[in-house]
């Protein structure tokens, strides 16, 4: 991974090695059922031989969603500044944001069934900007909730400035 100019002195984090396995879970209870049904109706409909093949075609792609979703979470990073939040991502279009506490107006913690069974939460901020997608997944609960109480105490104490 190739780093920004300036991004040297910058310590990033990391979400939870666990988010990796949260993706590949959430993608096989996606695969399995899709190449399952598309392979018998399609040896239904055709042959038992075109019944494979299109199984086996949607094993590969959801193959190739995991290998994707391994890259994004490999880029994942964010990182607390004095005035601001950094936060990294993106596999093909690279983006980093930069959210100053005084901006953040709440924080969200959220993790659905397959977090919640690793022990993981998404750390999302919301600002007045509509197009503000600051989030941060796969951390630990209480890594989580520790990083939205202090996130909140910043956003509070840097908006008091304004």
């Amino acid at each position: 991974m190739t780093t920004e100019p300036g991004d040297a002195e910058i310590r990033w984090q990391r979400p939870s090695h666990l988010l990796l396995r949260a993706r590949r879970i959430q993608t096989a209870l996606v695969t399995v059922p899709v190449a399952l049904a598309g392979g018998i109706i399609a040896g239904a409909a055709g042959s038992a031989a075109l019944g494979l093949g299109i199984g086996l075609g949607l094993v590969a792609a959801g193959l190739l969603c995991e290998r994707f979703f391994a890259r994004r979470v490999a880029v994942w990073g964010y990182a607390e500044r004095r005035d601001d939040l950094m936060v990294k991502r993106g596999v093909m279009v690279r983006r980093q944001s930069v959210i100053p506490y005084g901006r953040m107006q709440f924080i969200d913690v959220t993790a659905g069934p397959v977090e919640r069974s690793l022990g993981l939460a998404t750390v999302r901020m919301h600002t007045a900007a509509a197009a503000s997608d600051a989030r941060i997944p796969g951390l630990d609960k209480a890594d989580a909730a520790k990083l939205r109480d202090q996130l909140a105490s910043l956003g509070e104490s840097q908006a008091a400035g304004l």
